[in-house]
């Protein structure tokens, strides 16, 4: 038996042309006596021999041009058979003009073979060639299936009865890890139900699956329909979870040639795919305009969101990207990725910290920037619970910092990255944020109030990236990976969640429409249910919760809040011109009290006394409670101005 883990010899194309030659002759030799039908005594009639030994050698010439013979017969496809189908067709070609030589030029002599054994012997070639073909590509499948007996058996369903459904069944029978029975396609088009596919039915639509499941005792469905609606996505995944079926998807097209995957490619159902609802598509054109040309500076450009940042900025084809950061080998990576991928962009990493003043002056000097986009940020709540001082110091100075340099320098647009943590914040983190969005507001509105400051400030206030750095959903994954206990805070904790390429979307498009002064914030739609979403991941990596790997409560961390929120009860949210953006209306205070309260933020952190340092946030922030933290105890304290 052929060991497939082994490479299998490929035929030498000259063994493939003599085999494809001796079908041609013997066809042709049955061609003459089908002319006859059947009866040998005309056969003395016809130079048999001859005509099918011209008809060998004409096929011969014939695929020295079409090269048929190159192809790997076990791999036979359409287009391998349009090759032998041009094949014939030259080598009948070549015999009709030797026969119309000899019957015009040389007088007296037959045709060497007669037109109605040409067509005969076309037609013989033609489905001799494709059916051994056909026959070996078969063999070579159940020889396939047939020496890997122990591999894993998956009875699957094909959800999408399109080209891609097709190609997922093809590319699935080819698989080495699984031996994958396809039990038929799923079609939510009612003309398709009944029909046949690659041999397999299509059964109809979802309502149809739990009676597959009972009766031919599925375990996998594979989603094989690219443009799929969320809502109809979110559907089949929530029925194969309650059936107890794993799911998965098929790679995206771009995937198949860029990302060196091969056509009807696996891939586990993705976190976007979780998102409960439809993604958010803004106007990437006004995006484009405004960044062609322009010099772009990213601070935090080595995290998650300012990374993708600095990839569609590079899509617009800005004159020049700045891309700073504090983290050395996140930001090497990052600059060797973008220098790859964008081999035509201007661009220069700096390893900087936003809270180095001096620093951040000769960047300014020597790049003058058009724009800034602020990502730069300390953001892990527990960690920043118990490091306040450096909190302030990376989100309230920084902030400060690049602000009042935008500023001195001329800088157009300054994009201010912020979160919902810092709408009724509950811990440091939130705050901090919070005092970063007075402060550019109130800039803002110092520019409005003297009319001699360029620099336009927007803020922009997202929910929960999925699958950003330390989010839930990387700990998830690698819980799972383990084989380890899946740790949520409590069953009741809720988060908007987006995706990264969303929460860009939302950062450039504010830098666009921006006109100063706004904090916009998405309609993210329904809070998930963090608990919910644990159990769904642990379904759709094949496991089920609770058995095969358990979910472990381990109680609310210092300063968590059990939901978020984009709005405090004194913000008003205004219509855009998109509809899933809205602008929060919050007063920007002064410009004079909220820098002088800043600077006594600045003195507290030198004197490194976090209680008196909270304490002055609060007074800042009225609407910041702690919960779950060691700073309760200045809650209701009254703070000295």
């Amino acid at each position: 038996m052929i060991d497939f883990k082994k490479k299998i010899n490929i035929v030498p194309r000259w063994i493939i042309a003599s085999l494809d030659g001796l079908i041609m002759f013997q066809s042709a030799l049955l061609a003459f006596w089908l002319r006859v039908n059947f009866d040998w005594s005309d056969m003395e009639h016809f130079n048999v021999f001859r005509g099918a030994l011209v008809y060998f050698l004409a096929g011969l010439l014939a695929m020295f041009f079409t090269k048929s013979y190159v192809g790997i017969v076990r791999h036979t496809s359409m287009r391998d058979g349009l090759i032998l189908l041009r094949t014939i067709a030259i080598t009948a070609g070549i015999i009709t003009i030797l026969n119309l030589i000899l019957a015009n030029f040389l007088e007296g002599r037959s045709h060497i073979v007669p037109f109605s054994v040409l067509i005969i012997a076309a037609v013989l070639t033609s489905f001799s060639l494709m059916l051994y073909r056909l026959i070996v590509k078969d063999i070579f499948r159940l020889l396939r299936s047939n020496a890997e007996p122990n591999l894993p058996r998956r009875k699957v369903v094909i959800y999408g009865a399109g080209e891609a459904g097709i190609l997922t069944h093809q590319a699935i029978a080819k698989d080495s890890q699984y031996k994958f029975v396809t039990y038929g396609f799923l079609d939510d088009d009612p003309s398709k139900k009944g029909m046949k596919i690659e041999g397999r039915s299509v059964h109809g639509s979802l309502e149809v699956l739990e009676d597959l499941v009972k009766r031919k005792g599925i375990n996998e469905l594979i989603i094989s329909i690219l443009e799929l609606p969320a809502e109809r996505k979110r559907e089949i995944i929530d029925q194969c979870i309650a059936l107890g079926i794993h799911v998965m998807t098929i790679t995206p097209v771009n995937q198949w040639v860029d990302g060196g995957k091969q056509p009807g490619s696996l891939r586990e159902v993705n976190i976007e795919d979780l998102l409960g609802r439809d993604a958010i598509i803004l106007n990437n054109k006004r995006v484009i305009n405004y960044l062609n040309g322009k010099t772009i500076l990213v601070t935090g450009a080595a995290g998650s969101i300012g990374s993708e940042l600095c990839r569609q900025i590079a899509r617009a084809s800005p004159g020049f990207l700045i891309m700073l950061d504090i983290a050395e080998s996140p930001l090497h990576d990052h600059e060797i990725r973008m220098e790859r991928e964008f081999k035509d962009l201007r661009l220069h990493s700096v390893l900087g910290d936003v809270t180095d003043i001096k620093s951040l002056r000769r960047i300014m000097e020597n790049y003058q920037p058009e724009a800034i986009f602020h990502a730069a940020a300390y953001k892990h709540v527990p960690m920043m619970e118990k490091y306040p001082e450096a909190s302030v110091r990376c989100n309230v100075l920084g902030t400060k910092n690049m602000a009042d340099l935008a500023v001195a320098y001329g800088v157009e647009k300054f994009v201010l990255v912020s979160t919902d943590k810092a709408v009724n914040p509950t811990n440091v983190m939130g705050a901090s944020k919070r005092i970063a969005e007075m402060y550019v507001q109130c800039k803002n509105s110092m520019r409005i109030n003297t009319s001699n400051e360029p620099t336009r400030f927007i803020t922009t206030r997202f929910g929960n990236v999925l699958g950003s750095n330390g989010s839930v959903i990387p700990l998830f994954r690698e819980q799972i990976k383990n084989g380890e206990p899946v740790t949520v805070t409590d069953s009741r904790i809720t988060r908007y969640f987006m995706t990264i390429p969303e929460a860009c979307d939302l950062v450039l498009e504010a830098g666009v429409m921006g006109n100063g002064g706004e904090i916009f914030v998405f309609d993210m739609g329904n809070p998930v249910k963090i608990i919910d979403l644990a159990r769904k991941m642990i379904h759709l990596s094949g496991k089920i919760p609770d058995v095969d790997v358990p979910i472990r409560i381990t109680g609310l961390r210092p300063g968590e809040k059990l939901y978020e929120e984009v709005l405090n009860d004194a913000e008003k949210a205004l219509e855009t011109h998109h509809k899933k953006i809205k602008i929060a209306q919050v007063n920007p205070g002064s410009y004079a009290q909220v820098n002088r309260e800043v600077d006594l933020l600045m003195n507290l952190v030198e004197r490194e006394n976090e209680m008196d340092l909270v304490a002055q946030m609060k007074k800042m922030v009225p609407e910041y409670i702690s919960k779950m933290s060691r700073f309760e105890v200045l809650d209701g304290q009254k703070v000295e101005k």
